[in-house]
């Protein structure tokens, strides 16, 4: 199988606020918004927002479950102060800041915010992340 990532979707339970969420405080423009899913293109890829019960129901499962759920997101930028810059703009944007940004044990610098529905999201600066001309990682130190 190809080594790479086409769609990255995530069960909600708000999807009117959810995708609120990414369009407000990340000002993200949706690909695309039907009746029960939103789309937007990041880069290379597809984040999806999909009612819970109907992912559930899509896969063959039951759609209980709370709490951790065992995975982040992460965006990754050029430089300490641009993490920061994003932080400050959404801390007072109201979005709930996890853990602020400090200098971590793997050499970079991160923090964490959550969503409305508790889905992590690292932004970070890797210092040893290569980038294209477009913003994707396209390998690493």
């Amino acid at each position: 199988m190809d080594q790479r990532l086409s769609f990255i979707t995530i069960g909600v339970d708000d999807l009117k606020n959810m995708s609120l969420f990414y369009k407000e405080q990340f000002g993200w423009t949706p690909l695309k918004e039907m009746d029960g899913i939103s789309f937007f293109l990041l880069n290379g890829f597809i984040l999806g927002l999909f009612p819970t019960d109907e992912l559930a129901k899509d896969i063959g499962i039951e759609p209980g479950g709370s709490g951790f759920k065992r995975f982040t997101l992460a965006v990754n930028f050029s430089s300490e102060e641009e993490v920061n810059r994003i932080f400050e703009q959404l801390k007072s944007n109201g979005v709930q800041i996890v853990k602020a940004p400090e200098k971590v044990f793997w050499g970079g610098y991160s923090g964490y915010i959550k969503d409305p529905e508790d889905n992590y999201w690292e932004l970070a600066f890797n210092p040893f992340a290569l980038f294209d001309e477009k913003k994707n990682i396209s390998g690493h130190e």
